[in-house]
């Protein structure tokens, strides 16, 4: 099959709903299927602007083309049989005819839905709700497009349900090729955290910062490593550490250095940097939110506090620092539990969906 993926921007910045992506289409690629991921130099969400901003658009679109800076080389192996496009504005001039074609964000689908069926399947990969990226009458609406929906978490379906639409739930894969356990969870010191730091508000990071501050007047002993694709917070104290982009290699031992991984996020669509941290032996301290509720289990795989509440986080903190036998059960458990979340998995039922698009309309479900 001809499979097509649209994506709104470059791919230059690791983004975990484009890795997704990427690794759908390398799983894809990999059974035989021609696979394209289309990235769109230029999505508008509202009116185009003034022309110098087009000029400007165009100019930045050019320099990328002739340079290469839009791929996802830095972070991410595409694999070679996957064909990756940059193109100056979603349009369908731009993008060849397809069997199966997958938005993957709201825009794109808002788009795709008028796009001739020449195009293929339509499909709508919905990671999050997206009422941040967009006003929220015009996100909601692309939930009711005509476009086959796969949702990536429990909550997202239900949100599909409470609209009276039908949604497929396929979770996300996991590399663990790439993400792995290389120092026994026992062996870490248990005052040495870890947490993904984001300048937008609902990643939650300002309270993950006051949680750790927090919890170190109670353990002054307490030490930090911060990773992140921009730079540092300001004014970062000197006992925690911060890595801007890291290398996957890089990032892999900044979880295996960590007995604590921190997530303080207000919503999530299904967090990757928590499930890595699990996959690589941390005990997990995260905010109650659906996106992580597909893998922290309160009292089992993790502890739970609720969202914008850094006290609480930091409770859950000191809980896992002072209770070593609950550090280390938490940290097997994760550990365990996000071993089903697998690549294979989610490839073989994302393949199985676009095969069966023919067929009447239905509820599809890949429960892990």
């Amino acid at each position: 099959m001809k499979i097509t993926f649209l994506v709104p921007r470059d791919g230059r910045q690791p983004i975990g709903g484009f890795r997704i992506v990427y690794q759908y289409a390398n799983s894809l690629a990999a059974r035989g299927h021609r696979v394209r991921v289309v990235h769109a130099a230029f999505v508008s969400s509202g009116p185009v602007g003034p022309l110098r901003f087009m000029r400007r658009h165009v100019a930045e679109y050019l320099f990328r083309a002739a340079t290469g800076r839009w791929k996802p080389d830095p972070w991410f192996d595409v694999d070679p049989r996957v064909t990756l496009a940059w193109i100056p504005f979603l349009a369908p001039i731009f993008v060849p005819d397809s069997d199966v074609i997958v938005a993957t964000w709201w825009r794109t689908a808002e788009m795709l839905a008028a796009w001739p069926g020449n195009k293929g399947r339509k499909f709508y990969l919905i990671q999050h709700l997206e009422t941040w990226a967009g006003p929220e009458a015009r996100v909601m609406a692309t939930w009711r497009l005509p476009l086959r929906k796969i949702v990536i978490a429990r909550w997202l379906q239900d949100i599909a349900g409470e609209l009276g639409e039908d949604a497929c739930y396929i979770p996300n894969g996991l590399d663990f090729r790439h993400f792995a356990i290389d120092t026994p969870p026992r062996q870490r010191s248990g005052t040495h955290l870890a947490m993904l730091y984001h300048d937008d508000a609902w990643k939650g990071s300002g309270d993950g910062l006051e949680a750790l501050t927090q919890a170190r007047h109670a353990v002054p002993q307490l030490t930090a490593e911060l990773f992140g694709v921009g730079p540092p917070p300001p004014s970062l104290p000197d006992w925690i550490r911060y890595h801007r982009n890291p290398p996957q290699a890089e990032l892999r031992r900044i979880y295996n250095r960590a007995a604590i991984f921190v997530s303080p996020s207000w919503a999530e669509g299904w967090s990757l940097p928590p499930a890595e941290s699990l996959m690589c032996g941390c005990a997990l301290a995260c905010t109650d939110i659906g996106g992580h509720r597909e893998y922290a289990r309160h009292g089992e795989t993790a502890l739970l506090s609720p969202a914008k509440q850094p006290a609480k986080l930091a409770q859950d903190i000191l809980r896992l620092i002072r209770d070593e036998n609950l550090r280390l059960e938490l940290a097997r458990r994760g550990h365990e539990f996000v071993q089903q979340f697998t690549r294979e998995r989610a490839a073989d039922a994302f393949e199985t969906l676009i095969r069966s698009a023919s067929t009447p309309k239905q509820a599809h479900s890949s429960t892990p």
